[in-house]
């Protein structure tokens, strides 16, 4: 066992490994560089970063602005107590400001996407009291802490619920999911069933406090709305007296073209929480904002929540950087062509592939649903097979991919598309080669048919 092979095993003895059987978390990668859209691990072999590791690092690697932001705070004051104000936090609600909607104008600053979706449900319990419930939707993922597994419709919050665990007052809704519909209807027949069914829903519970989605899914398919989805959402939710929340962890910071994916639809919500690529995952931050409808409730009842680490100056200061290199980017419009680039190249391994049964998302937020049977849309696996220990045919792709120098993130039945915004046409053919000669696993035992791939974001 060679020296490096010794501190990878020291490290996994002594370490839980995330979301994973430990038997499993025995021989992870030793990842010694990262600059740019690539990593290198410890023997100098080069990794393409096709999902931004975990849909975080939207400006790649080492980007040289956000890094000179962290490291002057930290020579200048690298922690005080949140009850002090600092310039750094100043700064960062100035540049925040700049991005998000105005009529969302009071901010908390937490440490990560869960922590900021906790927030938002005790500003929801708070000011909406007796109303309680908060509805959220199957397939959803908002975060590892109580009140983000609670409102997880992943199997996740399974093993949340066995440990009790979760908030109770969490009710599930049905999905704007067009390739595989809730109500079996097809759009625009359906007349966006999936949104309407929503006040029948609200009405039929009582007591619903707020409504929490994210804009486009994240790790549960990249599921993009019809366009009449959100307005229509805002509506009932504003009929009902019911907030709506918007969980922009992984779809915010321009990762769909926009700086939130909510903007796409013209539409403000109540509470907004994200995270991410806030700081382009440079340091850990989480933010919920609010609405001043929202926060004048606790202009003289007590806002019951705060910790340590709240507003934590390197954060922060991370933040302004962050948003100016954000900004810098897209006025090159480097990130607009590498969208419609990599759209174009993602529909051709689409109708190439027959593994591949829906083609879905925008900007740099992609998912490829890979199915053994186009026509009837059956999948290799099922939500429960996550937690199986099965080895799933998307993570066998993605295993593929990865010896090969691509890293793709998995979910059980979705290669997951979300390259930092950085990456060039020429990085794309790069990574699309090689994931083009990994999917012919799926494609070895997938049932051949006459069908192509879906387009589920044609509407967008």
């Amino acid at each position: 066992m060679n020296q490096a092979a010794k501190k990878i095993k020291e490290l996994t003895d002594h370490t839980y490994g995330t979301w994973n059987r430990q038997s499993a978390w025995v021989t992870p990668l030793l990842i010694t560089d990262a600059e740019g859209v690539y990593f290198y691990d410890d023997s100098g072999k080069r990794y393409l970063d096709f999902s931004s590791q975990l849909m975080c690092s939207n400006l790649g690697h080492k980007n040289k602005g956000v890094i000179e932001a962290i490291t002057k705070q930290a020579e200048k004051l690298p922690y005080i107590a949140p009850a002090f104000a600092t310039e750094a936090a100043i700064e960062a609600v100035e540049a925040l400001r700049s991005v998000i909607p105005e009529k969302l104008n009071k901010y908390f600053f937490s440490t990560s996407g869960t922590e900021a979706n906790e927030a938002a449900l005790k500003i929801v319990r708070q000011s909406k009291a007796p109303a309680y419930k908060i509805i959220s939707r199957y397939h959803s993922y908002h975060g590892a802490t109580s009140a983000g597994a609670a409102f997880t419709g992943d199997p996740r919050r399974w093993y949340a619920e066995q440990a009790r665990c979760v908030v109770e007052g969490v009710c599930f809704a049905p999905d704007n999911y067009c390739y595989r519909c809730p109500f079996d209807m097809t759009y625009p027949d359906c007349k966006v069933q999936c949104a309407r069914y929503l006040d029948y829903m609200i009405k039929e519970e009582g007591n619903v406090a707020a409504m929490i989605v994210e804009p486009v899914v994240g790790t549960n398919g990249r599921i993009v709305p019809p366009p009449e989805y959100f307005p229509i959402l805002r509506q009932i939710c504003d009929e009902n007296d019911v907030l709506l929340i918007a969980d922009e962890v992984m779809s915010g910071w321009f990762r769909t073209g926009k700086a939130f994916a909510i903007e796409h639809w013209n539409v403000i919500p109540d509470i907004l929480t994200t995270a991410k690529g806030a700081t382009a995952a440079y340091a850990p931050a989480g933010i919920t904002v609010s609405s001043e409808a929202v926060s004048n409730y606790f202009d003289q009842e007590l806002f019951c929540h705060g910790h340590t680490y709240a507003y934590h100056p390197l954060a922060a200061s991370a933040i302004p950087a962050a948003i100016a290199e954000y900004k810098k980017l897209f006025e090159s419009g480097l990130p607009q062509r590498a969208s419609q680039y990599m759209e174009q190249k993602l529909y051709e391994l689409g109708d190439k592939h027959i593994c591949i049964g829906d083609v879905r998302g925008m900007g740099h937020f992609w998912a490829l649903e890979i199915v053994k049977n186009r026509k009837t849309k059956e999948p290799f696996d099922h939500k429960a097979d996550k937690l199986s220990g099965k080895a799933l045919m998307t993570a066998r792709i993605a295993g593929d991919a990865m010896k090969q120098g691509i890293y793709l993130a998995a979910w059980y039945d979705t290669l997951v598309i979300a390259p930092p915004l950085i990456i060039t046409e020429e990085q794309i053919d790069e990574a699309v080669a090689i994931l083009d000669k990994s999917l012919q696993i799926g494609d070895q035992e997938a049932v051949e048919t006459d069908v192509t791939a879906s387009r589920s974001s044609d509407y967008k």
